[in-house]
C-alpha cells in the first residue's frame, strides 16, 4: 500500500471522527430536547403553545434563537445609568396610581431602552429584542411580553374604540415585567431578592419601598383595582 493511499485513510477517519463527535455534542448541547426545556423553563412550554403542541417547529425555532444570540454579552451600566432607570420605574409605578395605562406603556419603553443599554437588539425589533432576552433571562422574559401585549392592546383601543384593557391585567403585567427589569438593571443580588419578594404584596397595599407616604395622606404607588384610574 502506497504511502499517499495510508495519508488518504488516516484522513478519511479522522473526518469521520470529527463528524461523529460534533453530532454527538450536539444531541447533548442545549439546543435539543432535555437542553432546551432545562434552558428556557416555562418559555419552553410556551412555545410549544404557540406551534399548537408541535415540539419539534418548537424546538427549531428556540435552537434558531441560541444559534442568533447565544453568543451576545451583555454590556454593564454605569452606576449613575443605573440609578436613572431605577429612578424612572419608580415613577412609573407612582403614575399606575392615577394614569395606569400610561404607566404601562413607559414599563414597556424603559425596557426595550434597558435591553437596549445591555446589548441586546433595539427595541424598535421587539421580536428580536424578545427572542434574544429569552435566550439569555428565560425565567423572567414572559414580564416583557405581558408589558408589551397590553400596552399594545391599550393602544389599540384607543385608537379603534373597540375595547379596554382590564386595570387588573395591567397591574399584574407591571409587576411580573419588574423580575426582568431587576435583573436588567443588574442590583446587588441581595438587594434584588428583597425587593422583589415584597414588590407585589407592597404594591397591592399602597405602600413605597421606603415606608413613606407622598405627604398628602396616601401612598401613591398602589396598585390595586380600588384606587387606579383611567383602565
Amino acid at each position: 500500500m502506497s504511502t499517499g493511499l495510508i495519508i488518504a485513510l488516516i484522513v478519511i477517519v479522522a473526518a469521520v471522527l470529527v463528524v461523529a463527535a460534533v453530532l454527538t455534542l450536539r444531541g447533548r448541547g442545549p439546543q435539543h430536547g432535555r437542553g432546551l426545556k432545562r434552558r428556557f423553563g416555562p418559555e419552553y412550554g410556551r412555545t410549544v403553545a404557540r406551534h399548537n403542541g408541535d415540539e419539534k417547529a418548537a424546538e427549531r425555532e428556540l435552537t434558531e434563537r441560541v444559534e442568533r444570540h447565544g453568543s451576545l454579552r451583555e454590556q454593564p451600566l454605569e452606576p449613575a445609568e443605573r440609578q436613572r432607570y431605577e429612578d424612572r420605574w419608580t415613577a412609573a409605578q407612582e403614575r399606575f396610581v392615577d394614569s395606569p395605562r400610561e404607566a404601562v406603556a413607559e414599563a414597556d419603553r424603559l425596557l426595550a431602552e434597558l435591553a437596549e443599554a445591555r446589548g441586546f437588539p433595539g427595541g424598535g425589533q421587539y421580536e428580536e429584542q424578545f427572542a434574544a432576552l429569552s435566550v439569555h433571562h428565560a425565567d423572567h422574559v414572559h414580564g416583557y411580553r405581558r408589558v408589551h401585549s397590553v400596552a399594545g392592546a391599550r393602544a389599540n383601543a384607543d385608537r379603534d374604540g373597540d375595547g379596554r384593557v382590564d386595570t387588573e391585567d395591567m397591574r399584574a403585567a407591571m409587576v411580573e415585567a419588574r423580575s426582568l427589569f431587576d435583573e436588567l438593571v443588574g442590583p446587588p443580588r441581595s438587594r434584588e431578592e428583597s425587593r422583589t419578594s415584597t414588590d407585589e404584596s407592597q404594591l397591592r397595599a399602597g405602600q413605597p419601598r421606603d415606608g413613606r407616604s407622598d405627604g398628602r395622606g396616601h401612598l401613591p404607588w398602589a396598585f390595586n383595582k380600588r384606587h387606579a384610574k383611567g383602565s
